[in-house]
């Protein structure tokens, strides 16, 4: 009864920022505490175990039965109120459209169904609008719950966005007793447009105080004329051509004629525009209201064209199309003058714009047909073939210089290869013609038919074709992708360039008599009355010095192999051989025994029909 301090020490202290408790020091009043002091928690626990440790643990209760989900809550349904807004984008009535649904929440499978209810004349699937099923609500594989679900919220599926507004009673109880707390309700939108039907507005129409007979029986036969120009030449095809405006004083109504002239090339409707009233100004209306489709009404009309609004000098615009008016009728100046005052009918002289140029690109050559003949389609949609030079066609008819061509190419089997190039001078066209060798592998025959070959580099504005001062022995020509070097030439091209040698070059003219020269002296020589076995010297010399000079155009020969391989076949050291095996040696080592001299030279080496002194035959080739 003499205690009077109450105080408690502090239990709760914190510890980097977290809050622990810990023993007291002192007792109440700061009374001195034992050191064995039970805790308060471990005090409430041992007077908790205390029947326990008297009776023993006591026996637990059956576990209540199961009861499934579709047993539980079978035809427990819950109902939400809800709609959704529709666009119309077709309609001057209504924009947008609100329909009603109710949504379903199946508890036993947690399925859910929109249906909605059906209204007649809506001329509207109505009904079931999405089945029972699980809805999805996002991408991750997600349903929706009935947690999910609330008054005043929007939920989507499949892309359709619903608003709650309100639930049955029984939803209302379900949801507050598992927790959820629920949203006031909100009220159900109407649809306006149906809203509207159901009250019709009364319209009040005010007579007018125009008496239309009035003007019809005073302006009756009576029309305004004006002439004008349209001018679409801005456009796609488009041009300046001329109408005529006729304005009726009868009934205020508009029409436009075309103006044809003779092989104008159009048809014959005269009407650009009937006869009708053309409006002014429009109301202001939306956007979304189709007025291409629709007739125009008095009522979407603010004002209409009237006599005043056309003028001399002046352009008008009639349904998006203008019209510039030049002049008119006198019978349009009286009534001007008479009505209006206007004294002014001044006509404007239309004058035609220049035609614009406009530059014609070639498009590059794609490599089919000739040249000439595919430009054809570039200049006409009926093409007509290139005209052709008679004249030189008939004076050159039948008239063919020949060459004889090596292909140039790295693959030591295309460089042996011998080609006959024709050219015609008739038309300038090549042809190429490659003789077929037995056991080569290729199979001779055509090469290239007979057209005309670009030199490289040429356009299709600057095309240079291949003329016969471009072939000159040694040359080298470019045959659509395929060089070829010319290596020889008949006689009568020679004798044809030194006939025509004012329409050459000179040294196109040389390098045929620098190739022939040596020929020249060949045949001299074998034309003469010297037997070939009594061969001089001299002649011997003469000959080889030719020989070698017509080989230095080969440059793959190699003289040292070509000793080397001769004397390595001889084996008894004779200076003969065979004349089978000694071609056969010629072959392999590339050698030209079909060249003329070469062939005159073998002639000479002869020893008998069947051997060849070929020490005689080496002296062409020096080391």
């Amino acid at each position: 009864p003499q205690k009077t301090s109450f105080h408690r020490s502090q239990t709760l202290g914190y510890k980097n920022g977290f809050a622990f408790s810990r023993l007291p020091t002192v007792g109440i009043g700061g009374e001195r505490l034992y050191v064995n002091q039970l805790s308060q928690a471990e005090l409430d626990e041992l007077s908790n175990m205390r029947p326990t440790l008297t009776y023993g643990q006591a026996k637990q209760a059956p576990p209540s039965g199961f009861i499934p989900a579709h047993v539980a809550f079978d035809k427990k349904i819950l109902k939400f109120d809800a709609y959704f807004q529709e666009d119309v984008p077709l309609s001057a009535e209504e924009h947008y459209r609100i329909r009603q649904v109710a949504i379903y929440y199946y508890l036993e499978d947690d399925s859910m169904s929109v249906i909605e209810p059906v209204v007649q004349n809506s001329g509207l699937p109505q009904g079931k609008l999405v089945r029972r099923h699980r809805v999805p609500k996002n991408d991750r594989g997600d349903h929706y719950h009935w947690k999910d679900l609330n008054r005043g919220m929007n939920i989507t599926m499949y892309g359709r966005t619903y608003r709650i507004v309100d639930c049955d009673p029984f939803t209302q109880v379900f949801l507050e007793s598992q927790g959820i707390e629920l949203n006031p309700p909100e009220k159900m939108v109407f649809d306006p447009y149906t809203e509207l039907r159901r009250m019709p507005m009364r319209k009040y129409v005010t007579p007018s105080d125009f008496d239309q007979l009035k003007q019809f029986l005073t302006y009756d036969k009576q029309v305004l004329r004006f002439y004008a120009m349209c001018d679409d030449t801005d456009s796609m095809f488009g041009e300046n051509r001329p109408y005529v405006i006729h304005y009726y004083l009868a009934d205020d109504t508009v029409e436009v004629r075309e103006v044809h002239q003779q092989n104008d090339g159009r048809d014959p409707f005269p009407i650009l525009i009937k006869r009708q009233r053309l409006p002014k100004t429009f109301v202001d209306k939306k956007k979304t209201f189709p007025s291409c489709v629709l007739e125009i009404s008095d009522q979407e009309v603010l004002e209409w064209y009237t006599a005043k609004d056309f003028a001399v000098g002046k352009s008008t615009t009639l349904l998006g199309r203008t019209f510039f008016i030049y002049d008119c009728d006198e019978f349009t100046r009286n009534f001007y003058h008479d009505k209006f005052g206007i004294t002014d009918f001044q006509p404007v002289e239309i004058q035609k714009k220049p035609l614009e140029e406009v530059p014609q690109v070639i498009p590059p050559y794609n490599g089919f047909g000739v040249l000439e003949d595919s430009l054809q389609n570039c200049f006409s949609l009926l093409p007509k073939p290139p005209r052709k030079d008679i004249i030189k066609m008939l004076e050159n008819h039948h008239k063919v210089l020949r060459y004889q061509l090596a292909l140039e190419s790295p693959n030591p089997e295309d460089r042996k290869r011998r080609f006959i190039l024709s050219y015609f001078l008739s038309n300038d066209m090549i042809s190429i013609y490659e003789p077929p060798v037995r056991n080569s592998g290729i199979i001779g025959g055509k090469y290239l038919g007979k057209t005309r070959v670009a030199k490289p580099g040429s356009t299709t504005e600057n095309v240079k074709y291949y003329e016969p001062s471009d072939l000159t022995i040694g040359s080298t020509i470019e045959v659509f992708g395929h060089r070829f070097v010319i290596t020889d030439a008949d006689e009568y091209v020679l004798n044809y360039m030194e006939s025509n040698a004012e329409s050459f070059p000179a040294a196109t003219l040389q390098s045929l008599r620098d190739h022939f020269r040596p020929r020249q002296v060949v045949k001299e020589t074998a034309n003469s009355d010297i037997p070939t076995l009594g061969t001089s010297k001299q002649e011997l010399d003469e000959l080889i010095v030719q020989v070698q000079d017509e080989l230095k155009l080969h440059e793959h020969l190699n003289n040292k192999n070509i000793r080397e391989a001769f004397l390595q076949c001889d084996e008894d050291g004779s200076g003969t051989m065979d004349k089978t095996k000694f071609l056969g040696l010629c072959d392999s080592l590339r050698v030209p025994t079909n060249a003329f001299l070469v062939n005159k030279l073998i002639d000479l080496c002869s020893r008998g029909e069947d051997k060849i002194n070929y020490h005689d035959f080496l002296r062409a080739f020096p080391s």
